[in-house]
């Protein structure tokens, strides 16, 4: 089997780390590895039997390499990817810089995986409420096509990095024991024991911008912009796992039968629905694991066509890490590397 020389651009964050973790688990085929990183260039990493120093970015960071996985935010994407590109290896790039650029694609493995046949060097992961989300309604809408989408999410503090994580667990520590939050700097308000109606910057029409994303981003992964989408974004203080209320209405009439059969067994899938005996998705079991959990599942009883579903899925890993790797992937077994 062929090896490539794989590049981790912002190595050391959240999804940098598990970026790591998920090539070893997944047996990625690797020649030689190069971590990248802003931060604490020089420090030695543990990459399975090898260490790898962390350097920073540099003209000649990308010669030599087949491709560069990014996770260090649209600012640094938008400096370098061309640059890696021009060089020859590939980017799959984490960030919202290159969502939707015409002519960068947006792939979910599962949903659109043809579309990486069009790339010119860079492809662009979704925003991770828009990648589990699709999943379950891809299907649905081959069968029954959908005509509107209602969403609102439950975000996991993983998804603005370390330092909202351990500003969310300290807050939680000090409120525990009856003190004032000392530190508020991540978010606008404490998270602790609270939700904020608040992902991203607000824009003219009243939306955020994370909610904007999962408008605009569905439409193109699905390659239909009559789908109407209305989104709300909720941060709550959960460590892993994105929550998603989904009410969807679709042209032609489907059960909530029938749409548990659809889903079930489905590649990166797993239904989770059983009320009677409190089985659904909650994050704490969604942590950690790669499928995108779906439950809930019924009609909605206010309109002809409708469905209500609970959708929770790790946002580090399918959200993010994985969906980048699974792209790596497929580039591989269509012969495009």
């Amino acid at each position: 089997m062929k090896k490539y020389n794989v590049v981790i651009v912002g190595a050391l964050g959240a999804v940098g780390n598990e970026f790591r973790k998920i090539l070893l688990q997944r047996k990625f085929p690797i020649n030689k590895i190069k971590f990248v990183d802003l931060v604490d260039v020089g420090s030695v990493v543990d990459f399975g039997d090898m260490k790898v120093t962390v350097e920073a970015p540099s003209a000649d960071t990308f010669k030599g390499y087949d491709i560069a996985l990014f996770s260090a935010g649209a600012d640094v994407s938008l400096q370098i990817a061309r640059d890696a590109a021009k060089d020859g290896c590939i980017v799959i790039d984490n960030s919202s810089a290159w969502r939707m650029d015409p002519e960068v694609p947006l792939v979910v493995p599962e949903v659109n995986p043809d579309d990486v046949k069009w790339h010119k060097g860079i492809i662009a992961n979704p925003n991770c409420s828009t990648i589990q989300m699709l999943l379950p309604l891809k299907h649905i809408h081959d069968m029954a096509k959908i005509k509107r989408i209602v969403v609102s999410t439950y975000q996991a503090v993983s998804g603005t990095g370390l330092k909202a994580i351990e500003e969310c667990l300290k807050q939680a520590a000090e409120v525990s024991r009856g003190e004032s939050v000392s530190k508020v700097s991540v978010y606008p308000h404490q998270i602790a024991f609270n939700a904020l109606p608040h992902i991203d910057v607000f824009l003219d029409n009243g939306y955020t911008k994370e909610e904007m994303k999962m408008v605009n981003e569905t439409r193109k992964i699905m390659g239909d912009n009559s789908i109407k989408v209305s989104a709300t974004a909720v941060r709550i203080p959960v460590i892993y796992g994105h929550s998603e209320s989904i009410n969807i209405e679709t042209e032609k009439k489907i059960t909530a039968d029938e749409v548990r059969k659809l889903l079930q067994g489905k590649p990166g899938i797993t239904v989770v629905d059983n009320p009677a005996k409190n089985e659904y998705p909650m994050p704490i079991y969604a942590a950690g694991k790669d499928d995108v959990f779906v439950g809930r599942i019924r009609e909605d009883e206010s309109i002809e066509n409708g469905i209500n579903m609970w959708v929770v899925s790790d946002n580090i890993r399918k959200g993010a890490a994985l969906n980048t790797i699974q792209i790596a992937e497929l580039l591989i077994e269509k012969g495009l590397i």
